[in-house]
């Protein structure tokens, strides 16, 4: 191999590196709502609420779209079940993508699992796309719910 093959390869190697380095640290992190919380003139909580989500019932609401062949996706339904066994405060609803695309389309919803986060007034606390860490999600949960019962 020729030795400008060698730094192609070597140049590849290491945009590969970082573009995988930079994806992992953005999976599963929070991202706070804007002021406002409307993305692109969509009002995500309208969306939502068209669901059937609810977000009075709970000091916080955590809404997870999925779908039937994400294996992360049913570990953080796992994982948000069990919160929502142990902490009163919060509530879980399961959207399934597939059946909700136009949802989907309006809340810009690129991958499973994405979460969105409600407080009890409906306001948007804000989303996380890729499974989110446990510790991460816990503390979330606590922050807003009260430590576990």
């Amino acid at each position: 191999m020729s030795g400008t093959g060698l730094l192609v390869l070597a140049a590849a190697l290491a945009l590969t590196a970082v573009a995988a380095w930079w994806l992992h640290t953005r999976d599963g992190r929070l991202r706070a709502a804007a002021d406002g919380a409307e993305e692109d003139g969509v009002r995500p909580t309208a969306v939502l609420e068209q669901l059937g989500v609810r977000p009075g019932d709970a000091d916080l609401t955590v809404v997870q779209f999925s779908t039937a062949f994400c294996g992360p996706c049913r570990t953080t339904r796992a994982r948000l079940q069990h919160l929502q066994d142990t902490r009163p405060g919060l509530a879980y609803v399961h959207v399934d993508a597939e059946s909700h695309l136009d949802a989907v389309r309006e809340l810009d919803v690129r991958r499973t699992p994405t979460l969105f986060y409600l407080d009890r007034q409906g306001r948007l606390l804000g989303r996380s796309s890729g499974a989110p860490r446990p510790e991460d999600l816990s503390a979330l949960v606590d922050a807003h719910t009260g430590p576990r019962s």
